[in-house]
């Protein structure tokens, strides 16, 4: 009898050590395929003609954009002035203080020549899922087809299948690296971005 248990404590001990070994290596693949996703989007640039270029808030302090914003202001400017698009839409609500990052937004591109016609900031969202929700509302109400997003290069695969899954056309476009500024490692930055992927296709976010 004792023989016996000893045989069904150790095939269950066998048993749990394969399934936890399976787990994390579905976990593992999983992790790899997501991050093979994020750098190949961060990589490219697919910015051509659009309807409008949309800009993914940051940071704001005391109404002006952090570097990291202003990064990604900046790279809309450019491609509005190039002429990809005649319209840029500047995303992200409460600030932390009395500013809204899309109303930061608005103020920057309008102080950079952008006529106030030509901006709509979008001034209430929380996050990237709410942002989206949001920009596909003001692209039904205004006939957009298509849009070129902005955001930090590890930013976009996130974006992009959160907007499609939403119904948008989407181009991305990176943002230029900041070189004054210290950012997380690139590996705190992609495992962020794994988990922010992963938590929106659970439902989670």
């Amino acid at each position: 009898m004792f023989q016996k248990h000893s045989s069904d404590r150790h095939r269950t001990a066998r048993m749990v050590v394969a399934l936890t070994v399976l787990l994390l290596l579905g976990a593992g693949g999983w992790c790899a395929w997501v991050d093979l996703q994020i750098q190949r989007y961060a990589s490219q640039d697919q910015a051509r003609p659009a309807n409008a270029i949309v800009v993914f808030g940051a940071a704001e302090y005391d109404g002006r954009p952090s570097p990291v914003y202003r990064a990604r202001l900046d790279h809309a400017l450019a491609l509005y002035r190039g002429g990809y698009a005649p319209l840029v839409i500047t995303l992200g609500g409460d600030g932390g203080d009395e500013y809204s990052e899309g109303g930061v937004g608005r103020e920057y591109l309008m102080g950079q020549g952008v006529p106030e016609g030509a901006i709509i900031a979008e001034t209430h969202s929380r996050s990237t899922a709410e942002s989206v929700q949001r920009l596909a509302a003001i692209a039904r109400a205004n006939s957009l087809q298509s849009l070129i997003v902005v955001s930090d290069p590890l930013h976009l695969f996130r974006i992009q299948a959160i907007c499609r899954a939403s119904g948008l056309s989407v181009y991305t476009s990176p943002r230029a690296r900041v070189p004054t500024l210290a950012p997380p490692s690139a590996l705190d930055a992609s495992f962020h971005e794994i988990l922010g992927y992963t938590a929106w296709r659970l439902h989670l976010e």
